[in-house]
């Protein structure tokens, strides 16, 4: 038996919030756990949720999808308490980068008889993020993915919003400077990664890990949709820095100047603008991860 309750937070109105959770609670129960259970349909209430229960449990258990884990993120870094994921979103990015099953049971099962492990988070500006921030297409992207969208058409919705994204996408131009190196690029998306995957299972780089204690940026030059085409198994599986139309960097601190304001999203909503302040915050948050998961990770 723990000392203390686990605080379980569910947003029902991720794609998945109706899902019936009842064997994974009962097999949480069995564990000795015992569950403070809130459900909300605003997300915005999470974060305040944790900080009103923060003294009173060991553990916070969310269910949702990459949207509910950064509405979350900030109270979960300031309370330090560990975080256990249950998939119920759309992309489930930040599950799928901890290969963590999405079967609500065996996701508890992880909870239960997995084990906990540290994790990075990226950090723009004022706000922490888990698995990316986008400056760009993807921001468009985001403005097409509705929340109706989302159930209708599930991982879907994301290429269809992509789609319609292109037709009004408009090239910038940004100075990047990583770990003192600058460069000025004329681009239509510029990504910084955290984890590993993000915008629905795409990937940031092929190498690209959560407990690296590095961030991995890529931008990609204006060029034809056919162009653009071509790098899709690229940005599925991680760029290696050998497609053309691509340029790759990766540091601990990354600077990111447009001429106007742009807008970044992190984690698939809408955060903070340029200019930009990116850094990587390492080993910042426990999480609970299948006893599969690798242990460890070669260090920058």
């Amino acid at each position: 038996m723990t000392s203390k309750p686990a605080l379980l937070i569910v947003n029902r109105t991720s794609r998945g919030g109706e899902a019936d959770l009842a064997e994974g609670i009962a097999l949480l129960k069995e564990r000795g756990l015992e569950l403070i259970e809130i459900v909300t349909e605003d997300a915005g209430l999470i974060a305040e949720i944790i900080r009103n229960h923060g003294d009173q449990v060991d553990r916070v258990i969310l269910g949702g999808g990459d949207g509910t884990m950064n509405a979350a993120v900030e109270a979960l870094v300031e309370s330090g308490l560990p975080l256990g994921i249950l998939p119920m979103g759309t992309a489930n990015d930040l599950a799928r980068t901890l290969q963590i099953p999405t079967v609500l049971a065996e996701a508890c099962r992880v909870i239960a008889d997995g084990r906990l492990h540290a994790i990075d988070l990226g950090h723009v500006n004022d706000r922490y993020f888990f698995n990316a921030a986008s400056i760009g297409l993807a921001v468009r992207v985001t403005h097409q993915l509705s929340s109706e969208v989302k159930k209708r058409w599930g991982v879907l919705g994301y290429a269809r919003s992509v789609a319609l994204a292109i037709r009004y996408n408009r090239a910038f131009r940004a100075r990047i400077t990583c770990d003192g190196h600058t460069v000025r690029v004329r681009s239509i998306q510029i990504t910084v990664g955290n984890g590993r995957h993000y915008g629905g299972g795409m990937t940031v780089a092929n190498d690209a890990a959560i407990d690296d204690h590095l961030l991995n940026l890529y931008s990609i030059k204006p060029q034809s949709l056919w162009a653009l085409l071509i790098l899709v198994p690229a940005l599925r599986w991680g760029p290696d820095g050998n497609q053309e139309g691509l340029r790759l960097m990766e540091g601990q601190e990354i600077e990111i100047h447009t001429k106007r304001p742009m807008p970044i999203t992190t984690d698939g909503e809408l955060a903070t603008h340029t200019p930009a302040h990116f850094r990587v915050v390492p080993q910042v948050l426990s999480v609970y991860v299948p006893s599969h998961y690798p242990s460890s990770t070669p260090q920058a």
